[in-house]
């Protein structure tokens, strides 16, 4: 195994070891099963949160802060001197898990890369140097004649950054401008006969090239041995880990109901416009439409409804009304209501099924005549802007979205819609639908909208806005302090049946007495 040590110098050689490897060979230790996942979903957390924060396009600084964090947060160990090892073996465990298919393979490269970027940052002048000795770099630092020669240019450079130039004793390294692309890119280094002028500061760009072009190569050669012998000689052992990490869900279980309590059939008219988000909308509104919906949908839509709090006995009710127009009791309790309660854990081998997380959806693939699936994935622009425009979200905000989509950051254009709609930052991230119903209704809650369908009167600056609720109690404490002035003030709403108003000619509401005891 590659050794990896803390920073410290030898007492034969003083050279600084670095604590940062560079994963030239697999670590040849038993590391259990458990570990061989867990340290994987630990490694997957951090990369998942780097990518989120490339996403929402923070700043260097931020995303400095943030990788430190996410590095303290998940990759520490019990015993100190086996963090090194969780190290590497998480990283080799992902390069397993993300060198199948081209698109994993860019996603690994970028997010590993964009993880040894900010650590090699974190290490000292010294153990910075010592990396690059370790990648046997053919560069050797600028003369103090050659430094002096150059220093006006240097000068201009730093100062057209906003920096000033470092003092004659500064390291400064001269390389090939095509080896420090982002540089150039970047108008950062001064470029004299093909050779750009790199400081001590910005090795970090000519170390990142050579890691990414070594793990590149390594991920292709990765995939050749997993195809050719060892995905069939682990395929009862770790092939099923392997191939499951990447689309694992690392957030919290939505397999029962939390904070959002119980839900009944009567609510979820109400809450699918207010709280669900988009994919979970198009399925219901697609089932209220065609009165069907073919397996995936109904997996999708039925294990979410199941998170929210709906039970099993509402669930065969919603769907057996749902299905009404085109399937006959009859048939419905022959072919659909054993699914409906084996995804409750009622029948078969009484697995209780969890709501599918944002992965899955986004990973799977839609047929003909199939409505599961990721909208910000698999709907077309067109399709995708005019789902957005009737969630209520703003033009300008539309065009974020379609931007992140066109990026392929699928959850993050789930993100802004979610905080168009509710006015209210997510800096956590859309991860899972069940998360963003829990989030939703938090918020219309904080709003006094309360939760599910309660019927409340808010109070607003210059008038009563009277909005639909479900809980006559928590109502009936306002009753007696506001009905006797309600002539005074307009009160509006929209009507539904057995509601607390009902619609008037001009638009308005008016108190249904009935409903007001």
């Amino acid at each position: 195994m590659e050794v990896v040590q803390s920073h410290r110098k030898s007492s034969s050689n003083n050279v600084t070891v670095s604590t940062l490897p560079l994963y030239r060979s697999a670590p040849p230790l038993e590391v259990r099963l458990e570990d061989f996942e867990l340290f994987a979903m630990d490694r997957l957390r951090v990369l998942k949160g780097i990518s989120d924060g490339l996403g929402r396009g923070k700043k260097p600084e931020e995303m400095e802060k943030l990788v430190a964090d996410l590095w303290k947060a998940n990759m520490r160990h019990p015993q100190a001197n086996e963090e090194a090892n969780k190290d590497i073996i998480s990283h080799f465990v992902l390069r397993l898990v993300y060198c199948r298919t081209e698109e994993l393979r860019k996603w690994f490269l970028s997010m590993e890369t964009t993880l040894f970027r900010y650590r090699f940052r974190f290490e000292s002048s010294e153990a910075q140097r010592a990396l690059m000795s370790e990648f046997k770099l053919p560069y050797k630092a600028v003369s103090n004649a050659e430094f002096e020669s150059v220093k006006d240019k240097l000068g201009q450079v730093a100062r057209s950054m906003g920096q000033t130039l470092a003092s004659a004793d500064a390291i400064f390294y001269k390389v090939p401008f095509e080896e420090v692309p982002e540089l150039v890119a970047g108008r950062r280094v001064f470029i004299c006969k093909g050779h750009a002028y790199v400081a001590m500061n910005q090795v970090v760009s000519l170390v990142v090239t050579q890691f990414r072009s070594y793990l590149s190569k390594a991920l292709i050669l990765t995939n050749r041995k997993w195809t050719s012998t060892v995905r069939e000689q682990e395929k009862d052992r770790l092939a099923p880990i392997v191939e499951a990490l990447c689309t694992s869900y690392l957030g919290p279980d939505y397999s029962q109901p939390n904070e959002a309590g119980e839900i009944s059939v009567k609510d979820i008219d109400h809450i699918a416009k207010t709280s669900f988000p988009l994919c979970m909308r198009h399925l219901f509104e697609k089932v209220r439409e065609d009165h069907h919906l073919k397996h995936g949908g109904r997996m999708q839509l039925g294990l979410f409804l199941k998170g929210v709090g709906l039970k099993l006995d509402d669930a065969l009710a919603f769907w057996k009304a749902e299905f009404a127009p085109k399937v006959s009791a009859e048939r419905f309790d022959k072919e659909y209501a054993y699914n409906i309660r084996h995804n409750y854990g009622r029948e078969g081998k009484r697995t209780d099924y969890t709501p599918y997380s944002c992965q899955k959806i986004i990973s799977s693939t839609p047929g003909v005549g199939d409505h599961h699936g990721c909208p910000y994935r698999h709907f077309s622009e067109e399709n995708l802007r005019a789902a957005l425009v009737r969630m209520g979200v703003s033009s300008r905000a539309v065009e974020d979205v379609v931007d992140k989509v066109r990026n392929r950051h699928y959850q993050l254009a789930c993100t802004l819609t979610f905080e168009a709609v509710h006015g209210s930052s997510c800096d956590a991230g859309i991860n899972h639908p069940n998360q963003y119903f829990i989030d939703s209704q938090r918020i219309l809650q904080s709003k006094g909208l309360c939760l599910h369908t309660e019927y409340c009167v808010i109070w607003d600056t210059f008038e009563y806005s009277l909005q639909l609720t479900q809980s006559l109690q928590w109502m009936s404490l306002y009753v007696p302090i506001w009905f006797h002035s309600l002539a005074e003030f307009d009160i509006k709403g929209t009507g539904a049946a057995g509601s607390v108003f009902t619609d008037t000619t001009d638009g308005g509401g008016s108190l249904n007495p009935m409903l007001i005891q």
